[in-house]
């Protein structure tokens, strides 16, 4: 019988950044409505149920500064701001199209009849979805981690 391999499996520091940025709350959602199109800051909040206007506000400068999301102001009367997905923003479109088919796979919603799903189990189901980016942007980082699609 051969003798298993005690190594300890390595974190790749990319796929770990990476995770972190697009699994934080809300922040999924985010890019998935920005795919779509580019809208304006209350269009984003109407889309996303539950956000506050501070939550999207903080995320969209986090995504701006990771040059994710573009903030473009169209000098008209009244000034008018607009967000939309740079090019590396749009590349994310695979990997939210992977969680969006496995969260049509797996994910179950509160049947819309009764009102018996409570607001805390919802708030876990939402993080352990957004936790599930992570599997998702796996092949996003396959290359820079040299990671083995087996």
């Amino acid at each position: 019988m051969a003798a298993s391999s005690s190594r300890t499996p390595e974190l790749c520091a990319r796929f770990h950044r990476a995770s972190e940025l697009i699994g934080r709350r809300w922040t999924g959602a985010i890019i998935f409505v920005l795919i779509k199109s580019r809208c304006r800051f209350a269009t984003l909040r109407d889309a996303i149920p539950d956000i506050t206007d501070r939550m999207l506000s903080e995320r969209l400068q986090e995504l701006e500064e990771e040059a994710i999301v573009e903030r473009t102001v169209v000098p008209d009367t009244p000034v008018r701001v607009e967000y939309a997905l740079t090019k590396k923003g749009r590349e994310l479109a695979t990997a939210i199209k992977a969680i969006t088919d496995w969260a049509h796979d797996w994910i179950e919603l509160p049947s819309t009849g009764a009102k018996t799903a409570k607001p805390a189990r919802t708030r876990r189901r939402r993080n352990r979805f957004f936790i599930e980016t992570a599997s998702a942007l796996a092949f996003v980082t396959r290359k820079a981690c040299k990671i083995d699609a087996t």
